[in-house]
């Protein structure tokens, strides 16, 4: 009765608008999971509680790639707690007081360590989050402003990078006899949701000015009335704050992070055959993004308890116990992704999929509005990542879509835009969904409270996806990057100067 109709997509619904208004991400998820388990078995008891419980939620931890995710992220807060007790953080924060003096030189410094790190977007988030935190504080730089840098540099970043673990699995969807690292790379300028989310936290940080809730937000930090509601989503703030070492240095902080890196792109390399003869270039577009994420994260854990231990500033003992910590601080984003899996688990088996195949399809059907194919991607992917909270799912089923639209044919530039608007499209929602993984680490990396990031990011996102919707028309009918992509950075230069003008305006008023 509810598969394969706009039904399928009630479950997501469901739990977002009640993770808005109640502001509350736990039971607002279960809600929307408990509702989906009812429509795919007709309101059957046991029915519900079998596909609730066993096919939803005991088959998303058993899934081997959401497996290697929580792995990954459980290595990564040992080894953020790792840093904090070796005191690498806080000779980081010593450093740049003295070198960065303005909240405009604090974002700045975000922005550029983010786009460093463009290896993975969880990697991303709870690494620039842990070395960018103190930094933040010191420079007046709210939780919220801190989560939404995080969060616009992660996904956006990955997804315009060629070596990455966005790229892999970009490439992956693309069908057999087609390039698929070709098809990426041609993608990249007219990927105008990602360069633009780019240039627009430039602009605000140049232009020094901020609206709508992050402007409040950010006027609240600077007139210090902080919240209670900071860090709820690591729920850091109920832990007892463990001790720091008093001999560590900024090598304490940057070492383990180079090293991590490094060991990331090596482990995902590894996974896609690197030592098997395959080029750099092919193995990261073949790789296992969750195996290699946990294979570079636990080498790098090793080596940083090593370097510790060889400098004297952490005990054995003391490197031990951070490893619990670390993962005590990870249950809460993990049990949010739980939920958040769950979820996707209970729109797929109601045929969320097959509907929005069946709606794309007969658009692209007629000819006469080809040219409005890629803005019309551009907003269904954005709706499937709104509802499912995943980019990578919305790539895998819009992707191969655009591809089949087109035949495949490499030649037909409206397809690589068309391609590049799924992505856009993915990553558009993503950023707007309460229940997206990658949102959901962005507030963890940065100790905000969740919901607070996602309404105050949700303006920002929706300024960008506007300006990328009319740049995807131009580009339909254009067809040139060329002229296309200098005129959408333009356009959006000019939004965000004609918001600062009003804003200022009412300020006045």
């Amino acid at each position: 009765m509810f598969e394969n109709t706009f039904w399928s997509l009630a479950p997501a619904i469901i739990a977002i608008a009640l993770a808005l208004i109640t502001k509350e991400v736990y039971s607002s998820l279960f809600i929307g999971i408990l509702a989906g388990g009812l429509m795919y078995a007709n309101f059957s008891f046991s029915g519900t509680l079998q596909h609730v419980f066993v096919d939803g939620m005991i088959g998303s931890l058993t899934d081997a790639w959401n497996i290697g995710i929580i792995i990954f992220l459980v290595v990564l807060g040992a080894m953020v707690m790792l840093m904090n007790r070796a005191g690498g953080s806080a000779a980081f924060g010593r450093w740049a007081a003295e070198h960065v003096h303005s909240r405009m030189g604090a974002q700045l410094a975000t922005i550029a360590l983010g786009v460093l790190i463009f290896v993975d977007d969880y990697f991303n988030c709870l690494t620039v989050g842990s070395v960018m935190s103190p930094l933040a504080e010191r420079q007046g730089l709210s939780r919220a402003k801190l989560a939404y840098l995080i969060d616009a540099t992660a996904a956006p970043v990955c997804v315009i990078a060629p070596i990455s673990s966005w790229a892999a699995a970009i490439v992956s969807y693309v069908p057999e006899g087609v390039n698929g690292m070709t098809v990426f790379i041609r993608a990249i300028p007219y990927n105008f949701y990602a360069v633009l989310t780019i240039v627009m936290m430039l602009t605000l940080a140049a232009g020094k000015f901020d609206y709508g809730p992050m402007r409040v937000a950010e006027m609240a930090e600077h007139l210090e009335k902080k919240t209670t509601q900071r860090a709820s989503i690591t729920g850091a703030e109920d832990m007892p704050t463990p001790p720091v070492s008093g001999n560590g240095k900024v090598i304490h902080l940057v070492l383990p992070i180079l090293v991590l890196i490094v060991s990331c792109v090596l482990g995902l390399a590894y996974t896609g055959g690197l030592f098997d003869g395959e080029t750099f270039v092919n193995a990261m577009a073949n790789s296992d993004a969750a195996t290699g994420l946990v294979y570079g994260s636990v080498v790098a854990l090793v080596i940083t308890i090593v370097f510790y231990l060889c400098t004297r500033v952490l005990t054995f003992s003391e490197c031990m116990n951070s490893i619990p910590e670390g993962f005590k601080a990870m249950v809460p984003p993990i049990l949010v992704l739980t939920f958040a899996w769950t979820l996707k688990s209970m729109t797929d088996s109601l045929g969320s999929t097959e509907y929005v195949t069946g709606v794309v399809e007969s658009f692209s059907e007629n000819q006469a509005l080809m040219s409005l194919l890629p803005a019309f991607l551009f907003l269904i992917a954005c709706g499937i990542a709104f509802a499912t909270g995943t980019s990578w799912g919305t790539f895998g089923i819009m992707v191969p879509i655009a591809c089949k639209a087109f035949g495949a044919n490499l030649d037909s530039e409206l397809m690589i835009v068309a391609i590049a608007a799924c992505m856009a499209g993915g990553v558009f929602g993503d950023h707007c969904s309460p229940i997206s993984d990658s949102t959901i680490m962005a507030s963890a990396g940065a100790q905000c409270d969740h919901i607070q990031h996602v309404s105050t990011q949700l303006p920002y996102a929706l300024t960008v996806g506007a300006v990328s919707l009319v740049s995807y028309i131009l580009a339909g009918f254009l067809r040139n990057w060329l002229i296309c992509l200098p005129v959408s950075i333009v356009l959006m230069i000019a939004t965000l100067f004609v918001i600062r003008s009003t804003e200022g305006k009412k300020t006045a008023a």
